[in-house]
């Protein structure tokens, strides 16, 4: 492999991006705008829908049988209290120990606990906390980035490979002493800091008008948010390795997007969801990669944490990269 080469691949990549003005502006706007939408549209009180967590058994009456509340059962204790310090759940329930968790802040959980405290299970225990509404704004802002990311890896690299070869411009790179390896890792690591660059300038240009929430680490959010774009870009890959028609690339580009935006958790959270089309979202890496990021931002979790997301990730990419590789054609 010849350094030489691979750079100024890498760099007449760059040039061609941002001398699209229409296109990097595009990437910059388009997630702005959604964001300020979002924050605009659900500024004011809080969606009338209640949430409950269980943790253990659920008895199936009194309290449990109340209409319009959405019961959700949690594995875990520690992770289920910190969804009602942040406001994701309105109340916690214990029916082991008898005993539930509310945050006062919370009006919906103020609601809840006294339709608790009238039905049969009005002798749990109270346990009190505290913590910053999460509001939906914040909860969208991965999801946002999320999916811009996986439209500019995808079509950055899979439309623009299959626009090459279709004008013959892999045709002459192929009479030329670069390598097919040369070529596509140039493309992946062009494409990649372009993307983590509209997305850090998207993230913190949004943050000084909304101020996210935000509990972990930024370098822990910036290597979930790159493992994932790497992971998207390699996808785009396997699209683009033989494909010779924009329109069946557009085509195959649209049947996977459009599936992992609405199965990932980009606009709503898949908690409650049927258990079949929870694990079926596990196959997409838009899902692992939301998922990390709202980890790191609501839990404070940190990289051991999301350490099992980014193994996914990195096997997710080692599987796309191979099958790219394997099946790319110049022509």
């Amino acid at each position: 492999m010849s350094l030489k080469r691979l750079l100024a691949v890498f760099m007449a990549r760059n040039r061609e991006f941002l001398r699209d003005r229409a296109a990097m502006g595009w990437n910059l706007i388009f997630p702005v705008l959604i964001v300020a939408g979002f924050a605009f549209a659900f500024s004011g009180e809080p969606a009338p829908l209640y949430k409950v967590g269980i943790y253990g058994a659920n008895a199936g009456n009194g309290f449990f049988a109340t209409e319009y509340v959405q019961f959700i059962e949690m594995p875990e204790l520690a992770p289920a209290i910190t969804k009602v310090e942040r406001h994701q759940i309105d109340l916690l329930l214990d029916s082991a120990a008898q005993r539930y968790w509310i945050n006062e802040s919370s009006p919906r959980g103020y609601v809840l606990e006294k339709i608790l405290q009238g039905s049969s299970q009005a002798g749990y225990a109270k346990q009190v906390v505290a913590g910053r509404q999460i509001r939906y704004v914040d909860w969208l802002i991965p999801g946002v980035i999320g999916m811009n990311i996986m439209f500019s890896a995808l079509y950055g690299v899979g439309y623009v490979i299959v626009r090459y070869r279709k004008n013959g411009v892999l045709k002459r790179l192929k009479a030329t002493p670069l390598s097919a390896i040369e070529f596509l890792t140039a493309q992946v690591f062009s494409r990649l800091w372009l993307i983590l660059a509209v997305a850090m300038v998207v993230f913190f240009g949004t943050n000084l008008f909304v101020d996210f929430a935000m509990y972990g680490s930024y370098l822990t959010l910036f290597l979930v948010f790159a493992m994932g774009a790497f992971c998207m870009i390699s996808m785009g890959l396997v699209i683009a390795a033989r494909i010779a028609s924009e329109e069946l690339a557009e085509g195959l580009l649209n049947l996977i997007s459009w599936p992992m935006m609405f199965l990932s958790g980009v606009w709503f959270s898949l908690e409650g969801a049927n258990p079949l089309v929870q694990e079926f979202s596990k196959i997409f890496p838009l899902t692992h990669m939301i998922g990390a990021a709202r980890s790191v931002m609501f839990d404070g979790a940190m990289l051991s944490a999301v350490m099992p997301q980014l193994l996914v990730l990195a096997a997710m990419s080692a599987l796309f990269l191979a099958l790219g590789a394997l099946l790319f054609r110049w022509e």
